[in-house]
């Protein structure tokens, strides 16, 4: 597996070295191609938009299906960039929109709250980029060893993060966001049912973690959703970090997290093609409920 890993990680190297115009359309290229052999993905992808779209036509949701394939493989290729190419570089390809400066202005600590929309790794070069203050991240362990020392190295190579298994001890986050470490937050993925609650995700109940309101109001973060969104060829990618929220968290950790999810259902709309549709966002049902992900049930 080991050796694999390192000729992927090669390639990503080397294609740093392409103009977004060129690694672009190659990204679209393999998204082509991971459509047409990824039917596991595929299908989830599929059953996803039926649950929240259900009014969706079938053609327009295969329209839909291909293009995020398309983006996805994209997004994947942008790493070649994103790991590699120069801080000069990717300034010029990432337009930040909106206050990158709250949390090196001082005061409370800040949360940054980032939905899985397919640029979400270019967030994670922004905040190092754009702003000045050493930011906290959690990631998912990796199966190659390898591959998880070259993303954390990619990722962290401009020296304004940290990163920390998912299993680390809260007790040592909660201390690094009372020094005013700012945490990248990325809460809309379905981890089951601890420390989450069934909340409305386009009318659906899904499995949400309440962890960001609890963390936030224990901690007295504020809290700023920031946003990516890929753009058109060459053009690079579009972050736009939205103003902190005046009122958030309050003490209904279940009301925040609802109001989470309608946020993010927003940003969706905007760009439906732009957010993980091949993760299983509800996989956890609730009790009696059916498996919304069985044989059967998905398009194809």
């Amino acid at each position: 597996m080991e050796p694999g890993v390192r000729a992927l990680l090669a390639l990503l190297w080397l294609l740093h070295f392409l103009p977004l115009t060129l690694l672009a359309p190659l990204g679209r290229g393999l998204g082509v191609l991971l459509h047409a052999v990824g039917r596991r993905r595929r299908d989830i992808a599929h059953r996803n938009l039926e649950v929240c779209f259900p009014r969706m036509g079938a053609a327009e949701r295969d329209a839909l299906v291909r293009e995020h394939f398309k983006l996805l493989g994209r997004s994947m290729l942008d790493r070649a960039l994103l790991w590699h190419a120069s801080p000069q570089r990717l300034k010029r390809l990432i337009h930040v929109e909106g206050d990158v400066g709250l949390a090196e202005r001082g005061g409370a600590p800040v949360m940054w709250l980032v939905p899985h929309f397919l640029g979400l790794e270019v967030a994670g070069a922004a905040v190092q980029l754009f702003q000045s203050r050493l930011g906290i991240d959690i990631y998912q362990r990796q199966r190659s060893a390898v591959f998880e020392r070259a993303m954390n190295r990619g990722r962290l190579r401009f020296g304004g993060g940290e990163a920390y298994p998912r299993n680390i001890s809260i007790r040592v986050l909660l201390k690094r966001f009372k020094e005013g470490a700012p945490f990248f937050n990325s809460p809309d993925q379905d981890f089951g049912t601890k420390d989450s609650a069934f909340v409305p995700f386009f009318g659906v109940p899904a499995s949400t973690l309440l962890a960001p309101s609890r963390m936030a109001r224990a901690v007295g973060m504020a809290v700023q959703p920031v946003v990516v969104e890929i753009l058109p060829g060459g053009q690079g990618w579009r972050v736009c970090f939205h103003a902190a929220w005046a009122d958030w968290p309050t003490d209904d950790a279940v009301a925040d997290t609802a109001r989470l999810n309608a946020f993010i259902e927003r940003e969706i709309l905007s760009k439906p093609a732009q957010y993980l549709w091949v993760h299983k966002r509800f996989k956890t049902r609730p009790p009696g409920e059916p498996d919304l992900y069985a044989a059967g049930t998905a398009r194809r």
